[in-house]
């Protein structure tokens, strides 16, 4: 019987670790687009006034990915940045500026 109810104990505990990390990970998720959205966006503040980030939620494997959208500084009208976050590093770089009327989110009929 000690032996079952050692079998039993582990079962539960593992059981009880597994529900408690499925739990926490939409927290983890929102934590790492929170991060993202925030680097994206400092990075960004060099050339765009007010800049706001769209996060992917949960990335690649190895990457966060943003939308960065704004008001170019000392100009008119609105750009747009790729940004990329690496996971490990958690360094961000910024692809090259995207005229907003170019970028089409659905296709034309």
């Amino acid at each position: 019987m000690p032996d079952w109810t050692i079998r039993c104990g582990i079962l539960f505990a593992s059981l009880a670790a597994a529900s408690s990390a499925h739990a926490s990970s939409g927290d983890a998720w929102q934590e790492f687009a929170t991060e993202v959205q925030g680097k994206c966006e400092i990075a960004a503040r060099a050339s765009i006034e007010f800049p706001h980030a769209i996060v992917d939620p949960f990335g690649s494997e190895h990457f966060g990915v943003a939308l960065v959208t704004g008001k170019p500084k000392g100009a008119n009208g609105f750009v747009s940045y790729f940004c990329i976050f690496d996971k490990r590093t958690k360094d961000v770089e910024l692809g090259s500026e995207l005229d907003t009327e170019q970028i089409r989110f659905l296709p034309e009929e």
